[in-house]
């Protein structure tokens, strides 16, 4: 019951910061509520077991991927506010404040990934699961991730269309989510 209460409240949360997007299906923001629809449903799953040490390994795990998402979006949320200049008066609707950047960033973490904000949420998506895995957890987390792969994707789009060849040039020198690989 409690755990109800918390996935419809969290819910509301989630789609009032995401309204814009919501209206606006194709958007990247359309996707990304969906992706932290998954990735609630698995925190809400496991969060009897938050404290409950079952698999010292598995929180092992979660407590790394939990560190490197803390990290990845403290150092990103940074860089965009200081050398991507976010302008309110941006003319896309359906982003949030900060990714209203005017300046395409590409220091810092950005110099080796396009996506570290959603880099980040896949490390959470997944520290969430290994806190008690599943297969119904396993499953949102795939479905999350393929859907901040959906994202990203869709994000890219967008910024070539704000950014031009900068962003395309950026694309080619650059992975998504991890250094050197992908």
């Amino acid at each position: 019951m409690r755990e109800g209460i918390i996935f419809f409240v969290a819910t509301l949360g989630l789609a009032f910061v995401s309204r814009a997007s919501l209206r606006k299906p194709g958007s990247h923001g359309f996707y990304r509520f969906f992706a932290w629809e998954c990735m609630l449903g698995i925190f809400v799953l496991n969060m009897r077991f938050w404290h409950v040490v079952a698999n010292p390994t598995h929180q092992l795990i979660s407590g790394l991927l939990f560190s490197a998402s803390l990290l990845l979006v403290l150092f990103s949320l940074a860089l965009l506010q200081l050398p991507g200049k976010p302008d309110t008066k941006r003319d896309d609707v359906p982003l949030l404040e900060f990714e209203k950047t005017t300046t395409l960033v590409t220091s810092g973490i950005y110099r080796y990934i396009r996506h570290p904000m959603y880099a980040s949420l896949l490390f959470l998506c997944w520290g969430f699961f290994f806190k008690q895995p599943s297969l119904v957890t396993g499953v949102l987390a795939v479905t999350a991730s393929g859907l901040l792969v959906t994202t990203a994707r869709v994000e890219e789009i967008e910024n070539i269309r704000y950014f031009g060849e900068e962003y395309q040039k950026y694309m080619k020198r650059t992975k998504m989510f991890v250094p050197y690989i992908i």
